[in-house]
């Protein structure tokens, strides 16, 4: 196999990884902090139909990237609500919100553009576009006959959007916030202890309560990827297990931040081969196209089957605090 054709692979993992980055890191600050939430798919979900449709209305993609947070964060807070607030299961708020975004993503898109459930293409400012960095090559038969730091440089560093970057540079920030700064150790001891914040006079309501808002931001941004950056356009089901993906990957970090970065890499070298290799020949036998699209959700039975060695989730996690009175 040629460098380039390698780098052109890892350069696919990057855009494919992003997403579930995005949503690995938001279901990383909700479930450090005692919160489980299945319905990270029903954000994107929701986030990936509103930030097209406004960008499509507007021409603005980052008005469109707005709109797909709040409509993330509205299913957050329902999520909040319903399992902070009511103390309902939460594992059953976060499935309720996968359907209900499943079914009205479809609905609102058919009602707003009656284009069979998805919005325009998007085109112009109304997408992001790639960014070329500083000295980076842009046409394909000058990357071919540079020398393999140019091609590293110009295929795989450079042309990615902005919120790739953003993505990787979230990882370190959330490193720090909840293992440098007062507000991530109190949401850890959440995740862990609540009575003991409690007796501290530290509100666990809140502090839960800003960890749901901050999955949803995150979750927002990774639907407005997949819609206006990874694709110029909201389609059915456009999430396609990603949010699940994120889950396990989650698992299989064992909830840190620079463990999530390698299992969604992880994830998105397996998407990146699937797409680029239809088929593998290995001893003589065919591996059939079928099975590189099913791989990254066959790896992701296994990791949550438990494969992994022991991944212990927040002591909490899961479990509504009741106050003692």
């Amino acid at each position: 196999m040629e460098l380039l054709t390698i780098i052109q692979v890892l350069d696919s993992t990057m855009r494919l990884a992003t997403p579930l980055l995005l949503a690995c890191l938001a279901g990383l600050y909700s479930e450090r902090a005692g919160i489980f939430d299945i319905g990270l798919e029903g954000k994107m979900l929701a986030a990936a139909l509103f930030s097209a449709a406004v960008a499509f209305a507007s021409g603005n993609v980052w008005l469109g990237m707005l709109a797909g947070i709040g409509a993330s964060m509205v299913l957050s807070l329902i999520h909040g609500v319903a399992s902070i607030t009511f103390r309902g299961n939460q594992l059953i708020s976060g499935v309720a919100i996968n359907f209900l975004a499943s079914g009205l993503t479809v609905l609102i898109a058919q009602d707003w553009f009656a284009q069979g459930g998805r919005t325009p293409s998007l085109v112009g400012a109304a997408r992001f576009e790639p960014i070329t960095l500083p000295g980076a090559l842009t046409h394909v038969r000058d990357i071919a006959e540079a020398g393999p730091v140019m091609q590293i440089y110009s295929e795989l560093i450079s042309g990615h959007t902005i919120i790739v970057y953003l993505s990787l540079l979230l990882v370190p920030l959330t490193w720090w916030v909840l293992f440098r700064t007062r507000f991530g150790l109190r949401l850890r001891a959440v995740g862990e202890n609540p009575a003991a914040v409690d007796t501290a006079g530290i509100s666990v309501v809140k502090l839960r309560f800003a960890a749901v808002i901050i999955c949803g931001i995150l979750c927002g941004i990774a639907g407005a990827y997949l819609a206006t950056a990874l694709q110029a356009q909201f389609v059915k089901e456009m999430t396609a297990g990603r949010g699940f993906i994120a889950l396990a990957a989650l698992i299989f970090a064992k909830w840190r931040p620079w463990h999530a970065l390698w299992a969604c890499l992880l994830f998105g070298l397996l998407q990146a081969v699937a797409v680029r290799f239809q088929s593998f020949d290995v001893a003589g036998v065919t591996i059939p196209v079928q099975f590189m699209e099913a791989l990254p959700y066959i790896l992701t039975v296994v990791i949550l089957a438990g494969f992994v060695g022991k991944a212990i989730p927040p002591r909490a996690g899961g479990e509504p605090y009741v106050k003692e009175r």
